[in-house]
């Protein structure tokens, strides 16, 4: 999976208004036994979008061609709860993802997903209500997401609202590094506190 730096995100978005998801059904636990993150995008939701049969299932929405290509995933409350897989986020953003919008995200799942560069974006719940109300009348509505200044914007309506992220993620994810890239960087620097304080 590929590092990429975040730093504004324009895109339609592909809308999941189901409340508690969790990762057993963003990626169901049989497809947990490879070891490194290539594949899992193609079986994101796998039981959701495919019969038993291997047959897609036409009415999921991510089998819909109008959403094709979005960046971001919008989803009810309590996105990722459940088990601790990683997984999980590994399959978002395998799949093409660049953030998910919700209103509430399981605290694990956040995490990974900042892992793997994906951004989680918390919003209220009537804001959350509103951007589902745009796009299910326009599948071609827009969202903005503008990392440095904290903001998402409903480009339908024009109303945005602010977001909370941490610092040191904010950082890592702006510069396109995970916490080895991070630590490298600063090698010079931990080594004369080491240095200092012996």
């Amino acid at each position: 999976m590929m590092k990429q730096k975040f730093n504004r995100l324009i895109s339609t978005c592909v809308p999941l208004p189901l409340e508690n998801v969790d990762t057993d059904q963003i990626i169901p636990a049989r497809f947990l036994k490879a070891t490194d993150k290539e594949g899992f995008g193609d079986n994101l939701f796998r039981d959701w979008r495919y019969d038993k049969k291997g047959n897609k299932n036409t009415s999921f929405v991510l089998n819909d061609p109008a959403y094709s290509g979005s960046k971001i995933l919008l989803a009810g409350k309590n996105f990722g709860s459940g088990s601790s897989r990683e997984h999980a986020a590994w399959a978002i953003a395998g799949y093409g993802f660049r953030a998910v919008i919700s209103s509430f995200f399981a605290d694990i799942f956040r995490n990974n997903a900042l892992n793997n560069f994906v951004l989680p974006v918390v919003v209220s719940e009537p804001f959350l209500a509103e951007l589902f109300a745009s796009v299910r009348n326009d599948k071609k509505a827009m969202v903005e997401i503008d990392l440095p200044h904290q903001q998402i914007t409903n480009l339908t309506t024009g109303n945005s609202e602010t977001f909370e992220i941490n610092d040191y993620k904010k950082h890592c994810l702006e510069q396109g590094v995970d916490d080895i890239d991070f630590l490298l960087s600063n090698k010079d620097k931990i080594e004369k506190w080491e240095h200092d304080n012996v």
